[in-house]
């Protein structure tokens, strides 16, 4: 994309979020054209939003790493995007449900690196990616459908606009996570008491780390390298759930604890 067009893409996207304003297609000559684009366009949407106001991204998201999730979005490869610090809840988290446009959650496994994953260690594997992981982690994702019409959106647009990131809450991290089979824990959640959902950690890519391989190639691959300190949501064992004020969201993963969010 040349600046202008970049430009222009950037400031109707950030501008949704900041407006708090649903949109439709960008303009097809703003409009990313490739997966390089998309990651482009998501950069010169990231330092906007940092310059008003919502920090330096913490961590990073992943989706449709799982066929529940390829199959609901109709999107068969993961797409990455980022988490900002002041969306980010711990352990049991509140949000305004006023402050979404149409606001859902995900049950995902969630790791934080001690390190880096520079380019100069690239193509990664598990084996390679797995010393720089300190904890895991249960973690909710918090997504928000920020379109007039998701289903119709290009999916570059949709990685542009961190795919449709709008927070978290993170569990008790575990430190010796390695005494864990990642891919055989279990998970599950619940709204305001009942069961909607559940899946195992083998869902994500064929075993959790695979997903943080993917994540780490591609982020060397557009630039944008995992940084020592970041967490990474890995992708949903669940299905996205869509959620009604007032309601009490509840997720446990065998090994890794419990996390809740309640949307006030």
């Amino acid at each position: 994309m040349d600046f202008q067009a970049l430009d222009r893409a950037a400031s109707i996207l950030s501008g949704g979020r900041l407006e708090h304003t649903r949109l439709g297609h960008l303009p097809e000559a703003h409009r990313p054209r490739n997966e390089a684009e998309a990651y482009q366009l998501q950069a010169a949407v990231r330092r906007r939003l940092s310059v008003a106001g919502y920090g330096e991204p913490v961590g990073r998201k992943i989706g449709c790493t799982t066929t529940v999730m390829q199959e609901y979005l109709k999107i068969p490869n993961p797409c990455a995007g980022f988490v900002y610090a002041p969306t980010v809840r711990e352990r049991a988290g509140e949000f305004d449900f006023s402050s979404f446009l149409r606001v859902g959650v995900e049950c995902e496994i969630v790791v934080r690196l001690a390190d880096d994953l520079p380019a100069s260690g690239a193509p990664y594997t598990r084996f390679t990616v797995s010393p720089a992981v300190q904890a895991v982690m249960c973690g909710i994702e918090v997504v928000d459908d920020r379109w007039v019409d998701y289903g119709s959106m290009d999916v570059a647009t949709l990685i542009a606009d961190d795919f449709f990131g709008a927070g978290c809450v993170l569990g008790e991290p575990l430190m010796a996570w390695r005494e864990l089979e990642l891919e055989s824990l279990t998970g599950s959640m619940s709204i305001n008491g009942i069961q909607v959902g559940s899946g195992v950690g083998g869902d994500i890519m064929g075993h959790p780390l695979e997903a943080l391989v993917w994540l780490a190639n591609t982020a060397v691959l557009h630039g944008i390298p995992l940084q020592g300190g970041e967490f990474v949501l890995l992708g949903s064992m669940v299905r996205t759930k869509w959620l009604e004020p007032g309601d009490l969201v509840e997720i446990e993963i065998s090994g890794l604890g419990s996390s809740s969010a309640l949307f006030i």
